[in-house]
């Protein structure tokens, strides 16, 4: 698992929110390659990357008429930090201790700041140098689904039904399902390997929609600009100002929603501002885009001459309530950690997965623990313990799933 891990994060899978391709990143094509080709070799013989670089593979069941269990992980990492050229830093028998990174000394991974990291203490545990992302979200879940695929392959004596492997692109910029054939996977239920730390089921998500702000302005040389020029960046720059302080990311936790302003871009002629919208209570999306409209007509009034809209598109739902049409989609994954001795903790997550997608989508998808912590970041690790600690899960629940004999 550690080297197929290794190998998984040098290969450059950043999404790109602008490319006009689907997969956003050539690096995800590769990566699926790499993975089809290592299925193969494992002697999976049902395995495919369509166009869109979606992966899909079966392991062959040993228990006639039980339900098809899929599990996911995607191969694309967040934008917001470089995940090319990753130098993964591997450390055994960890101490405990902060961690300053090779590449970078002002990056330091401490405990202060990642209240995880001393419970790592005696395990192997693998960081960045400081200069880029690990990629752990979420190849740590892919390692994750290759090591429980060749362990189930490699032991005949467990009992399971058919499981699918669904690898995705560009989940992280809101994309992953968008070329999933969910017929062709033909599963009763999918679990994503998408989660922080060990023995947690995240059973809700955020409901996400984007808001799209455009200003739009009249450009003219700043020389006779006097009574002529409009200026949407000034327009822009108000708008920021008076977007309520109490509904930033900054400002709130737990089942607080928020309004994320996170790229700007433009001119005196046109700005182009995104917001992300977030709640777990679904209709309250539409409370938060009323007060972008509202802001905007306030604006519009405080900058004459530069014209604001604002579009909003959905992005994912709250899985919660589908989940609740199968409830063995959870119930039987802590059912599977009190097989192996564990609690688990079911969770909230103030983001969303692919679960979130598929679970809209029909297939109920809860997401586990892969063993990631401080995502998205040059200080970002994961644990390899947490990891083997997964893919136990899955066997368990795999065999409990074997167990229900429904042909669902």
């Amino acid at each position: 698992m550690l080297q197929r891990f290794l190998q998984y994060v040098q290969v450059d899978t950043t999404a790109r929110e602008d490319a006009g391709t689907y997969p956003s990143s050539p690096g995800q094509l590769e990566l699926g390659r790499l993975i089809v080709q290592q299925l193969q070799e494992m002697g999976i013989q049902d395995v495919s990357q369509n166009s869109h670089g979606i992966v899909m593979a079966t392991v062959p069941g040993r228990v006639a008429n039980a339900p098809v269990v899929a599990f996911n992980a995607h191969f694309d990492t967040s934008p917001e930090t470089t995940g090319q050229g990753v130098k993964p830093n591997v450390i055994e028998d960890f101490d405990g201790n902060d961690i300053p990174l090779s590449g970078d000394p002002t990056k330091v991974i401490t405990s202060a700041t990642c209240a995880e990291l001393p419970d790592a203490r005696g395990k192997t545990i693998i960081t960045t140098d400081g200069t880029t992302l690990l990629g752990g979200d979420d190849k740590a879940g892919m390692a994750i689904m290759m090591e429980l695929a060749n362990h189930l392959i490699e032991s005949p004596d467990i009992e399971h039904g058919p499981v699918r492997l669904l690898f995705t692109c560009d989940e992280e910029i809101g994309h992953g399902v968008d070329h999933v054939d969910i017929e062709k996977l033909g599963a009763t239920v999918c679990y994503t390997f998408d989660g922080g730390g060990q023995d947690m089921v995240d059973v809700e998500t955020f409901s996400a929609d984007l808001a799209v702000v455009t200003f739009t302005g009249i450009n003219i040389h700043p020389a006779i600009a006097k009574d002529k020029m409009k200026n949407a960046l000034r327009s822009a720059g108000h708008f920021l100002a008076q977007l309520p302080a109490d509904l930033s990311p900054e400002c709130t936790a737990g089942r607080d929603g928020f309004l994320h302003p996170y790229v700007l871009e433009g001119g005196v002629a046109s700005v182009s501002l995104k917001i992300l919208l977030r709640d777990f209570q679904t209709s309250r999306l539409a409370d938060h885009a009323a007060v972008l409209e509202k802001l905007a007509e306030s604006v519009e009034q405080q900058t004459p001459g530069v014209s604001i809209e604002v579009a909003v598109r959905p992005q994912y739902r709250n899985m919660a309530d589908g989940l609740a049409t199968e409830p063995r989609a959870v119930s039987l994954a802590v059912q599977a950690h009190q097989n192996l001795g564990r609690t688990a903790e079911e969770t909230i997550i103030r983001g969303g997965t692919d679960g979130s997608r598929l679970t809209e989508l029909g297939l109920p998808t809860p997401n586990l623990s892969s063993g990631q912590h401080n995502i998205h970041s040059p200080l970002e690790w994961a644990c390899l313990d947490e990891m083997l600690a997964a893919c136990e899960v899955g066997v368990e629940i795999v065999k409990l799933w074997a167990s229900q004999q429904d042909g669902a």
